[in-house]
């Protein structure tokens, strides 16, 4: 009997470092590796982040994970396995995913595949800026095995030990490890060889976020795209994607506030917005968007 494939799950809320994650861990560990992840949002951002990494990736569709995805994530696994014979699978899930559904269905229903464990990557700046956690955040602090405490460059250094406090309340067996930009050492994250099991979840739809998009094929005035990210209404949590300015492309991530760009390779400009009852922004967000490609 050839031995069962270890399946990693990296799960955490919305902006918190996933992606940034899976890039380290790329970059880093040199193994055989598959990746399955989706991404809220009808343009698959994160997927195109990662391509061209020398790593098979499994590009899922739309819908939540914590439901339609199950049947759909176990064909997914059963044909990396068949085709790629992979040494490891890493699955990311979309930052609105309760885990359990998924950690069940591995449990149960993948025989060829052990779950290795589940980390989860919590944003030290969110949780300061917005100490009370939702439901799903709950559950992805509850259902780690190892949580990374991310961007702890963003706080002051005398908050991080309450929010450990914090994290060791919700969830008091995981192993805490600070993070900046993710960077830790990737054999920390595997062989963790996760034996405790998991009932079948009574899961809730919690349709508390909304999504849409943005495409161009223009090229942006960068002082006007920074002026449009400094001015985003406080009910987008999240944004992420490609922009094309005159110089090249960069990646732009935004959470709560925050946002960044770094150089990056993309053919266009695709953004997705996500957040609280922003549909009744939508029109003007992308109006905002159409007024900077019109200044040039």
């Amino acid at each position: 009997m050839s031995p069962r494939t270890p399946i990693t799950l990296i799960t955490g809320p919305l902006g918190s470092g996933k992606t940034t994650l899976l890039r380290h861990i790329l970059a880093t560990h040199p193994a055989k590796i598959a990746i399955v992840m989706k991404e809220f949002g009808e343009i698959a951002i994160d997927a195109k982040v990662i391509e061209g990494k020398n790593v098979r990736i499994a590009e899922l569709g739309g819908g939540c994970v914590c439901c339609s995805l199950l049947g759909e994530f176990e064909a997914a696994v059963n044909e990396i396995i068949e085709k790629v014979a992979p040494e490891m699978i890493i699955v990311e899930t979309t930052g609105l995913a309760e885990p359990e559904a998924l950690v069940f269905n591995i449990q149960e229903a993948l025989p060829q595949c052990r779950l290795d464990g589940v980390v989860s990557v919590i944003d030290a700046d969110m949780l300061v800026r917005f100490p009370e956690l939702g439901h799903t955040t709950r559950l992805q602090i509850e259902g780690a095995d190892i949580l990374l405490l991310n961007k702890i460059d963003l706080v002051q250094a005398t908050q991080i030990e309450p929010l450990e406090t914090k994290l060791r309340q919700i969830n008091p067996t995981a192993a805490i490890v600070r993070t900046e930009r993710c960077q830790i050492h990737p054999e920390l994250l595997f062989g963790i060889g996760r034996e405790k099991k998991i009932a079948r979840p009574e899961h809730q739809h919690h349709l508390e976020f909304e999504s849409f998009t943005f495409s161009s094929d223009k090229i942006f005035p960068r002082d006007c795209f920074e002026r449009f990210a400094d001015g985003l209404p406080a009910s987008v949590i999240r944004a992420k994607g490609f922009v094309h300015f005159a110089d090249g492309a960069q990646l732009f991530n935004f959470v709560a506030g925050r946002w960044e760009l770094e150089p990056f390779d993309a053919e266009r400009t695709e953004l997705v917005f996500i957040g609280k009852r922003i549909a009744a922004k939508k029109e003007a967000i992308l109006h905002a968007l159409d007024e900077c490609v019109a200044e040039r």
